[in-house]
């Protein structure tokens, strides 16, 4: 249940009798609450080890979402940070698209995911065409979303450049009922929390804390996890993928919560500033724009282990207002991000004739 699973989890909330069309559905992977619904997968479902290697068939995305049969449907609503915005709707249907981010792989994180040192050059000529023409079909379905709703101001200017579409800015939801603070004492480890992929950046994290004694702990799971520990120095403690009871009471003991990577948005300062905690984050993406520098955490600017670390001595005479950050959490409270979806939705019916 990552951010994109809360975003959909509070979607379904507001639709309780919609089914759900995804891709691929490990049962047992999201919450009770989101399975409680119909839930619709495409041909991907069948195809072999799909639960655990279905990145190897990004090739046929576009094929899968475009096969979903939404006849019927009056209102499509999808949560896309790959192909679900290139659905088909059936004629006259509005489709809203909440857009986590356009396909960050093929259009300007590439080199993060396929560079070099990242896959075999034999491997980069195959990419490199494919990639091609996963932009362009991108590209291209972008028409058949009426409107768009972006998670930050910075998607918001992606989906402007690779779309050429507007949008709305609607953060993502924190559940601030259950991130709660804990005892005001002092933090004992730093924390990130991230899945292992290229573009966190957690390698940076790792470097920044070589040699300096300070404990570092990463919870979180994904493709890059072997490469990561077998690199990891004796400051760095991995816990892979964990309830999130245990992840809360790790956001209320920690110092702070690090976000070293280019992030679409980014709910893990957010849900830390819930539990009363700051965040260092990179100045680059939707992650810095929850961070207000010397108020509710400390924002780097060059992404090098030699610029966290500097931000990280900080934290030692650093003092931040529980207070101020509790509040800010609450700003993107799920009940607002429900608010906020809400009037998307119903200003786009009231004027459902015209593309926003």
């Amino acid at each position: 249940m990552r951010g994109g699973e809360k975003v959909l989890a509070a979607l379904a909330r507001l639709f309780p009798e919609a089914p759900i069309f995804t891709l691929l559905h490990v049962r047992g992977s999201v919450s009770a609450e989101l399975e409680s619904h119909a839930i619709r997968t495409s041909f991907v479902q069948r195809l072999p080890a799909a639960a655990t290697r279905y990145r190897h068939y990004l090739p046929l995305f576009p094929r899968a979402a475009e096969s979903f049969d939404l006849a019927g449907f009056d209102l499509v609503v999808s949560s896309s940070h790959c192909v679900a915005k290139g659905v088909r709707p059936a004629p006259g249907a509005l489709h809203l698209s909440y857009c986590h981010t356009p396909m960050r792989y093929v259009w300007d994180r590439y080199d993060d995911y396929f560079g070099p040192g990242r896959v075999s050059p034999l491997a980069r000529l195959v990419i490199r065409p494919l990639a091609a023409r996963l932009r362009a079909w991108d590209a291209r379905t972008a028409s058949r979303v009426h409107c768009f709703a972006a998670n930050s101001a910075y998607v918001a200017g992606r989906i402007r450049r690779y779309y050429g579409r507007e949008s709305v800015v609607i953060p993502p939801p924190i559940d601030t009922d259950f991130f709660t603070p804990g005892p005001d004492v002092p933090g004992a480890y730093d924390l990130v929390v991230s899945a292992l992929a290229p573009y966190k950046r957690v390698e940076l994290a790792l470097e920044a804390y070589r040699g300096t004694g300070r404990r570092l702990r990463i919870v979180g799971s994904g493709p890059e996890a072997e490469r990561l520990r077998a690199r990891a120095p004796a400051e760095a403690e991995f816990l892979g993928q964990l309830p999130d009871a245990e992840l809360r009471e790790l956001y209320r003991g920690c110092r702070a919560v690090l976000m070293p990577g280019v992030e679409d948005a980014g709910i893990v300062p957010l849900e830390a500033f819930s539990c009363g905690r700051p965040a260092v984050v990179f100045a680059e993406g939707g992650g810095a724009e929850s961070v207000e520098h010397g108020t509710t955490g400390l924002v780097f600017h060059e992404p090098t282990p030699v610029a966290l670390r500097a931000s990280v001595a900080t934290l030692e005479t650093a003092r931040f207002d529980r207070l101020a950050l509790r509040a800010r959490a609450e700003t993107q409270s799920t009940a607002r991000f429900e608010e906020r979806i809400r009037g998307f939705v119903e200003d786009a019916l009231a004027r459902r004739d015209r593309a926003c």
